[in-house]
């Protein structure tokens, strides 16, 4: 006789999923199986994330060999990369030097992170290596209205505030760290989180580029408790690419800016791009310091190659 069981996709390669059993059935609570999903899913076009709550069927008195990923419940949102879905909050990683960060790629992922009604939350890594401009990201992500730690893996610097945070925040949520190669990204969660004991990898002095030490999303549950949280290692990126993925328009591009949204509405044209237009009350706020100029180049540069991108009917 056939009968399902809930489970959590944990990680997910080549076609084998890990999957955390979340309600009773041939194995315990808690406990971590390998499996397949149905061959029907591919011809749905529908591939199983790391993150997706699943139904697993099995025939009663089989075990884990038995069991498939035979369902996917309605997910919060997705993710082409990293390829996670149902994430809450999105921990977007940089390090302040050594490689110094591509703000415009930070703020792609941001920009990513709201579209999907994710919150992100703004963590810059090795600010032994440059207090001075650890300081400056942090006043200005946080004077767009993010939370923003600065941390040291190697001096403990706000490590205590960010696992406060974390503690705090995550009961019940699926959360994700992001970031560039070799931004400290695994080192950081190892202190955060020892018994992870993620791999990592030191940067070529030449390019200041890492390795991708991290081959794959992968979801590690914060306790025992089956309503636990979740936090996910990803692939680093060095380029997220608007043009090849279709993440949303140009005209949604303003509200994935939420220091923009007190004027959305207010310029003096309709319809106004807020990229040079006279009485753009954006482009005031820039002028004002209320929006941070790096924000509004980025904006810019984004909206740019969205003017660029071809609309298919």
């Amino acid at each position: 006789m056939e009968q399902t069981v809930k489970g959590k996709i944990t990680k997910g390669v080549g076609g084998l999923y890990s999957v955390r059993i979340l309600s009773d059935g041939p194995l315990p609570e808690g406990s971590v199986i390998s499996c397949r999903a149905r061959g029907a899913f591919r011809h749905e076009g529908v591939t199983p994330l790391p993150g997706d709550t699943v139904t697993l069927l099995y025939e009663k008195g089989e075990k884990a060999a038995g069991l498939v990923i035979d369902g996917i419940e309605e997910r919060k949102n997705a993710l082409i990369r990293p390829p996670v879905s149902n994430l809450d909050i999105l921990f977007i990683t940089m390090a302040c030097a050594a490689p110094t960060p591509i703000l415009t790629t930070v703020d792609k992922l941001i920009a990513i992170a709201e579209f999907n009604h994710i919150e992100p939350v703004i963590v810059i890594t090795k600010s032994e290596l440059n207090p001075d401009y650890a300081k400056e990201l942090h006043d200005l992500y946080s004077l767009c209205g993010f939370s923003c730690f600065s941390v040291s893996a190697v001096t403990g610097e706000g490590i205590d505030a960010l696992d406060r945070f974390i503690s705090e925040t995550l009961v019940g949520k699926t959360a994700a760290f992001a970031g560039a190669s070799g931004i400290g990204k695994s080192t950081l969660m190892n202190r955060l989180f020892p018994h992870l004991s993620l791999s990592t990898s030191d940067i070529s002095r030449k390019i200041e580029r890492g390795r991708h030490t991290t081959r794959q999303v992968e979801l590690f549950p914060l306790s025992d408790d089956i309503e636990c949280g979740y936090i996910a290692d990803t692939p680093g990126f060095s380029m997220l690419d608007f043009a090849r993925f279709d993440f949303f328009d140009k005209e949604d591009l303003p509200t994935t800016m939420r220091e923009f949204l007190p004027y959305i509405g207010k310029c003096r044209y309709t319809k106004c791009s807020h990229t040079k237009e006279e009485g753009c009350a954006i482009l005031e706020a820039v002028r004002a310091g209320k929006i941070p100029p790096s924000r509004h180049a980025s904006y810019t540069e984004l909206y740019d190659v969205l003017k660029q991108k071809k609309k298919w009917n």
